[in-house]
């Protein structure tokens, strides 16, 4: 009997960009007892419902092999491969070089769990324990890189890591990156342009009233924003930081695969 289908179910075109990124054996091999497609769906369940592994519904396959899985696939860096390539043709489509000349760089802080608390930090502007996902994301908020430090970790220290990781993934393209005030000083702008980046830093205006729309900041703010509709990243739930790094990759995986099938439908 087939099992029924849940919204976060990989489609038919999606599995097929999907599944040679994720086949790390051959389907046949004989230690495989639960299709691949299957596992997968489980993982996209999990980061959607945001539930503990143990709650894996019965008619998905066990939660432990969907964690081995999971864990195989972050190791092996297949999301991250997936969102640079997908980033790639969602930009070729827009009409846009594969490469970004210009990045938004910022960080989100999640509170902390009983799971992730022994790693994390005080972020006393939040007032809040927990987790800095530090982000840099193209002009059109498809995610370059990230990497996880305790949340009393200064923004401005994270320029050097973030500048390296995207010159590497773009071919040393991006010339120019935009902040906000916490990158304010010398130091990180000697940073980054020490990897061939200028940082330029969006202030607020001087009088302001309620919310504001800054020019170019709003589009990272926009990519946190999709990123907390995955209930697994509404906190930080993971032992490891890499853990949730990957999964940070993982959900923006999902959106622009669903982005590019539909391009794709509407142009066929």
């Amino acid at each position: 009997m087939a099992r029924k289908a849940y919204p976060s179910d990989v489609s038919d075109e999606e599995w097929a960009f999907t599944v040679g990124y994720l086949t790390l054996m051959t389907e046949d091999a004989p230690q495989r007892e639960y299709a691949l497609r299957e596992v997968f769906n489980g993982l996209r369940w999990l980061i959607r419902a945001g539930a503990p592994w143990r709650m894996m519904p019965n008619d998905l396959p066990p939660w432990a092999v969907v964690y081995q899985q999971t864990q195989r696939w972050l190791k092996a860096g297949v999301f991250e491969s997936m969102a640079h390539d997908l980033r790639a043709l969602l930009r070729l489509a827009d009409g846009r070089k594969s490469q970004p000349t210009a990045a938004i760089m910022d960080s989100r802080t999640l509170q902390s769990t009983p799971e992730s608390g022994a790693r994390a930090g005080y972020d006393g502007a939040k007032r809040r324990k927990g987790s800095k996902v530090h982000m840099a994301v193209d002009t059109l908020g498809h995610l370059l890189t990230l990497h996880v430090t305790p949340a009393n970790q200064q923004d401005r220290d994270q320029v050097g890591q973030l500048a390296q990781q995207i010159q590497a993934i773009t071919e040393e393209s991006v010339e120019l990156v935009f902040v906000d005030q916490g990158y304010t000083g010398d130091e990180p702008a000697e940073v980054a342009l020490a990897h061939g980046i200028r940082l330029e830093v969006v202030k607020l205006p001087e009088a302001k009233k309620g919310f504001v729309l800054l020019p170019r900041r709003w589009v990272v703010e926009r990519s946190f924003g999709w990123a907390a509709r995955f209930r697994r990243l509404a906190r930080d739930y993971e032992r490891l930081p890499d853990t949730l790094a990957g999964l940070h990759y993982l959900a923006f995986v999902i959106l622009m695969l669903h982005r590019v099938v539909t391009l794709v439908s509407y142009s066929s």
